[in-house]
């Protein structure tokens, strides 16, 4: 609805004016200075009401943009901690050593990118002399989430410092003769340099939020002191369409995450052109930025345009930056002063009089280089800003060139992301404009040289004074976790050992009981770490409530609405439990700074993080790959699983498939248990094979089903198969001449082949062995092993082929997943094979509905059994069709 004259109203129509003459006066003030002063004064005017009024304390919506200029004027930037000069050299040897590297690689056609670094360099140099604490100071240092295609640059400073050598650099990107060096942050494959993988484009940025979060949740809860550490995420501009990159923004402003610092590389450019062609992608951060709450530090322009903007006495250049958009700003770092005259500076006339105020290579060292992004004070004076900001996390939107000082055939190329190499006569070029002392001589062989000051040089010796002050190199990972962690008391574990009776419960509850049981433990209690995206009471967590309490950084300010009831909502400042409301993203990005904290910050934690798992795999196991890649432990539970249990729901909701997608990880051991003992064995081996003596870097996935059945007591002797993937779990009985198979399930379909096994025997005097397949997946991974083992000459037969060694008939596998997930152990069977399962879409329909919507149900297990015996002339071909009319098939 619109007023009379035709405005949408505002919020301020709702609002009593208990002196509208005043509020005339001042909007007639307003009107008088943009008739005589101008609208840019009137808009100046306005802007600066409105931060004098923020600084007063005035409850006001803040200011979404700034003027497109320095956060921090010169005249306020702090003095800077160090000997610029030095400095520079540094960072001229590693430039060059970063291009050279590249280039050198590119004799192989392994790749490599040259410009991302270029552009950054000076946002790395700075942090490494200036901020950047490492692990060997007191705490766990700070957490640096590298940008992934600036790589190189930071091989070549571990190469100035004696972290690696030549050889090293020269096996960029050709790892498998074991002395290489992976093309991006990679800490599986580097694991004593890198912590954080981040070429993932988005995934980092997420993760740095969780991990500051994590940091401060360890603090909290007085498991490790992590006050002196400090997060920094280096990011692209164009990264930052990722929507991963801006997820959990409102998250860090509201737990006031000001142990968080994003450094944005603002050159203006993503991988085949501009950024923002038509807009400016500062200004938008910054928007973005500010309206999630955050601390805003723009460094834009170096110190040549200082003089520019004291000569700006009508503001028409400041006008005139705001207006022109990043692709047109890009033509201008590339084109010659006539062009930046004409087009940049003939907007108006105020500019065209400033332009004549200013020589050529004024202008040109302006346009084409001098950038806030490229100077050491300027850098230094936002990160001091950065570190010294309390109350909110910071982001620093620090412009650059792309492929600065590499040359003009690379600064600001739309193609410079593609650029390999330089030629011989552009690294010349290069080495005079870094004054490196390298001679001609070094290039005969037609290959550019490594450069090295030496040693015991001045710049290494800086360097390495700077980091041994800031706590030791930088980036560093822990090679070695803490103590192993002692085996929790046995009484957890037989509490599922021994069964359920005849109460029924699902498998969900039973992990559910078992972990809470876990956390009970006096020696390992306290580092367990239960993560939910918001459905706890879906998966009977609530008990977990009142007990271990939901993190939150500010305790509990309000009277729960269920306070008076025996499991109501309580947070609290030492809380256990991270539930962080409907973001999975954010669950995983919490699972990995846990699953990691042995690494980071020498405290080995226990995550497991419960979810539906239609909604695991699925949609995030872009960063289930990130975990494996950071050598994360914990154990990842996807609940309400299968394609038929979760009943109604339909669709969108049923699982059917994770455990293929799961199979794809190397990293990830993936279980489907049927029964509660079959998870305390589990859950028993992974603290084991994750927490113990000889751990090892893997992570544990197990579905669990929200159908309540009997439990029955652990058989003996079954522990083993469990383990390994398979187990007879009983045996069919029948007439001594009786046809035999054996059926294999896991999960909840164990139960429909208990149901097959009695109708084979009873309507068909067929006996049927149930066997328990915990893990297909491991199974499988077992028989690879073997193979690989014999192409080495060994004799091994995989464990699938020995358990079922002898078992007569064909085997007939049936899961609530997907046909492929148990046939990935089929060419192991040396038995005639077969499989049900849940191929093709979920419905929403009664469990019963469902299985027989998918042929997966006891009777037509019992059918499918039938036509295998069939086909081996075991029972008459009419029995088949009997059955199926029988059955209503």
């Amino acid at each position: 609805m619109t007023d009379p004259v035709g405005k949408l109203p505002s919020e301020l129509d709702q609002l009593p004016d208990r002196d509208a003459e005043e509020t005339a006066e001042w909007a007639a003030s307003l009107d008088a200075v943009a008739e005589h002063a101008g609208p840019h004064r009137a808009a100046y005017l306005m802007r600066r009401t409105l931060q004098h009024a923020e600084k007063a304390g005035v409850a006001l919506p803040r200011l979404l943009e700034t003027d497109y200029v320095n956060t921090i004027p010169t005249s306020a930037e702090p003095a800077f901690d160090g000997d610029e000069a030095m400095e520079q050299r540094i960072a001229a040897w590693n430039r060059w050593n970063a291009a050279a590297m590249v280039t050198r690689g590119s004799r192989y056609g392994v790749g490599g990118h040259i410009a991302t670094f270029a552009s950054a360099a000076w946002l790395y140099e700075t942090g490494f002399n200036h901020f950047f604490r490492g692990k060997e100071g007191d705490g766990s240092g700070d957490q640096l989430y590298i940008q992934g295609h600036a790589s190189p640059g930071i091989y070549a400073r571990a190469f100035l410092d004696g972290r690696l050598t030549e050889a090293q650099l020269d096996n960029f990107r050709q790892e498998s003769g074991g002395n290489g060096l992976p093309s991006y942050p990679h800490p599986r494959r580097l694991p004593w340099l890198w912590e954080f993988p981040t070429v993932s484009m988005g995934l980092g940025p997420l993760s740095a939020i969780y991990q500051a979060r994590f940091n401060r949740y360890l603090h909290n809860r007085g498991i490790k002191d992590t006050a002196n550490s400090h997060v920094w995420a280096f990011l692209g501009d164009g990264e930052m369409d990722e929507p991963e990159s801006t997820a959990a923004l409102a998250l860090a402003s509201r737990e006031r995450l000001d142990n968080l610092t994003f450094v944005i590389n603002c050159n203006l450019q993503r991988l085949d052109g501009p950024v923002r062609a038509n807009f400016k992608i500062v200004q938008e951060l910054e928007a973005q930025f500010r309206g999630a709450g955050w601390n805003v530090v723009k460094s834009l322009w170096g110190s040549a345009w200082d003089e520019l903007f004291q000569l700006d006495t009508t503001g028409a250049l400041v006008r005139r930056l705001r207006e022109v958009p990043d692709a047109q700003f890009q033509t201008y770092a590339t084109r010659d002063v006539a062009y930046i005259r004409e087009h940049f500076f003939g907007a108006e006339p105020a500019l065209v009089e400033l332009a004549k105020l200013l020589s050529d290579a004024k202008i040109a060292e302006c346009f084409h280089t001098s950038r806030g992004g490229h100077e050491a004070r300027k850098v230094y004076a936002a990160y001091k800003a950065a570190v010294e900001h309390k109350g909110a996390p910071t982001v620093i939107l620090a412009q650059t060139v792309k492929g600065y000082t590499l040359g003009k055939g690379f600064e600001s190329k739309n193609a410079n992301h593609q650029m390999k190499k330089l030629t011989i006569d552009e690294f010349k070029g290069m080495r005079e404009l870094l004054g490196l002392p390298i001679a001609d001589s070094a290039f005969e062989d037609g290959l550019v040289p490594y450069g090295h000051p030496g040693a015991d040089s001045p710049e290494v010796r800086y360097l390495q004074e700077r980091r041994a002050a800031l706590g030791g190199p930088a980036p560093a990972r822990r090679l070695h976790a803490s103590a192993p962690l002692p085996q929790p008391e046995e009484r957890a574990f037989k509490a599922l050992y021994k069964g359920s009776g005849k109460q029924e419960m699902a498998t969900t509850m039973a992990f559910v009981r078992l972990v809470k049981d876990l956390m009970r433990d006096k020696e390992t209690g306290k580092r367990w770490v239960p993560i939910v995206p918001d459905e706890a009471r879906t998966f009977g967590m609530e008990s977990l409530f009142p007990s271990a309490g939901i993190y939150s950084p500010l305790g509990q300010t309000y009277e729960p609405v269920d306070r008076d009831q025996l499991m109501y909502y309580k947070e609290a400042k030492d809380g256990q439990i991270l539930n962080e409301g409907i973001t999975e993203a954010g669950a995983m990005a919490d699972f990995i700074a846990a699953a990691t904290s042995y690494a980071t910050h020498g405290e080995t934690m226990i995550p497991f993080y419960i979810f539906y798992s239609m909604f695991g795999w699925q949609r995030t196991g872009d960063q289930m790959w990130q975990l494996a890649d950071q050598l994360g432990k914990g154990f990842i539970v996807g609940a309400t699983a299968g394609r038929t249990t979760l009943t109604g729901e339909g669709l969108q909701h049923a699982d059917g498939h994770s455990h293929l997608i799961a199979a794809t990880n190397p990293a990830s051991l993936n279980y489907d248990p049927a029964f509660a003992y079959e998870i305390a064995v589990i859950v028993k081996d992974g603290l084991r094979r994750m927490y113990g003596p000889d751990a090892e870097d893997v992570f544990y996935y197990l579905t669990v089903y929200n159908e309540p059945k009997p439990q029955p007591a652990m058989p003996e002797g079954v522990e083993k198969g469990i383990v390994k993937g398979l187990y007879r779990f009983n045996e069919g009985s029948a007439g001594a001449d009786a046809p035999r198979l054996q059926l294999l399930a896991s999960g909840t379909a164990i139960h429909w082949a208990l149901e097959a096994q009695q109708l084979l025997a009873a309507d068909w005097n067929v006996a049927a062995d149930v066997w328990s397949a915990t893990s297909w997946g491991e199974l499988r991974r077992d028989a690879l092993e073997a193979d690989e083992a014999l192409l080495r000459g060994e004799q091994r037969t995989p464990y699938v082929t020995q358990a079922l060694e002898g078992a007569p008939g064909p085997v007939l596998a049936v899961s609530d997943w997907m046909r492929q997930v148990p046939d990935q152990i089929s060419q192991w069977v040396e038995q005639d094979w077969s499989s049900l399962g849940t191929d093709g879409f979920g419905l929403s329909d009664t469990r019963d509905a469902a299985r027989r919507h998918f042929g997966v149900d006891a009777q037509s297990i019992t059918v499918a059994a039938l036509a295998q015996l069939a086909k081996r002339g075991e029972v008459p071909a009419s029995a088949v069709k009997e059955a199926r009319e029988r059955y209503g098939l």
